[in-house]
């Protein structure tokens, strides 16, 4: 059985890789306490590596919100850290790191982002992403490690958090009652949702898989729906007749992106992977666990 070690084994997207790896890998999950990746210095991640011996390392972790400062070291400074790491005490053991559809930056409406688009964040956000990709690519380029970066979309599903608009909203609609409003921000933009379930299947590939022929792969459903039409769903899924009022500012790590869709065809050819999860299944389970005891609407 091959030994993985997964950081971010408790948060979202991390849960579920957890839960897809855990049948076939000897797991290793420390937590935030036992070994925090942000200030853990290089000889204790080394050590870790070296009591591990892993033949693959996965992170999960990173920020998504914070200064500039906040996320530049939780998400650049940390994928430096640990290639570095990774590169001198498990240098055959497979690098796995989650990059964000934030890494783009602005896409024409109706265009797919394929992987070989340049980056052009807008965030402090995808800069740091970007950033930790093209350090993971260099590196895997250069031989010293054997990586794969996945550009993940927006997840969705069962255990998402109220930091997200989906999370929220569902947080939200636990607590309403019928006839009373859902206030949101605008819902105008398109967004590629990708259920966090067959984000983790494509981590378990990504562990996995011989010789890729690329490294940087998006982890998308390939479709772009509207924010509007997410948040119904979820309000259909919920039984909830709520009113739906967009009247709160976007989000700033969003606002400039109006359209996201993601060409999956190299995950696809590379990893063997497509979405399983259409978003009515997804929102439906996202509901089911962020609110298994509410009452349902008279």
């Amino acid at each position: 059985m091959m030994r993985v070690l997964l950081f971010g084994a408790s948060g979202f997207i991390g849960a579920h890789v957890r839960r897809e790896l855990a049948a076939t890998a000897d797991l290793t999950c420390p937590s935030r306490d036992e070994c925090d990746l942000v200030t853990a210095a290089p000889e204790t991640l080394r050590a870790l590596l070296d009591t591990v011996r892993p033949d693959a390392v996965v992170n999960c972790a990173g920020a998504v919100s914070g200064t500039a400062e906040d996320l530049v070291r939780a998400n650049t400074l940390v994928t430096a850290k640990l290639v570095d790491a990774v590169a001198v005490a498990a240098p055959r053991a497979r690098l796995v790191r989650l990059g964000s559809a934030a890494e783009y930056g602005p896409v024409p409406f109706g265009a797919a982002a394929a992987e070989d688009l340049p980056a052009a964040p807008v965030s402090a956000y995808g800069v740091s992403q970007a950033a930790a990709t093209r350090l993971t690519e260099l590196s895997a380029a250069a031989g010293r490690v054997d990586a794969v970066v996945l550009r993940v979309f927006n997840p969705v599903g069962p255990g998402m958090p109220r930091t997200t608009l989906l999370g929220r909203v569902a947080a939200l609609l636990s607590r309403l009652a019928p006839g009373e409003d859902l206030r949101t921000g605008p819902l105008d933009a398109y967004r590629d949702f990708v259920d966090v379930r067959d984000v983790a299947a494509a981590v378990g590939r990504a562990v996995t898989v011989t010789a890729p022929r690329a490294r940087v792969l998006n982890v998308a459903s390939g479709r772009a729906v509207p924010v509007r039409d997410a948040v119904h769903l979820l309000v259909t899924a919920a039984g909830r007749p709520v009113r739906v009022r967009e009247d709160h500012a976007p989000s700033p790590r969003s606002a400039d992106v109006g359209w996201m869709r993601a060409d999956v065809g190299r995950a696809a050819s590379v990893l063997g992977w497509t979405p399983e999860h259409d978003l009515y299944d997804s929102v439906g389970a996202l509901w089911s666990q962020a609110a298994p005891a509410a009452a349902p609407a008279r």
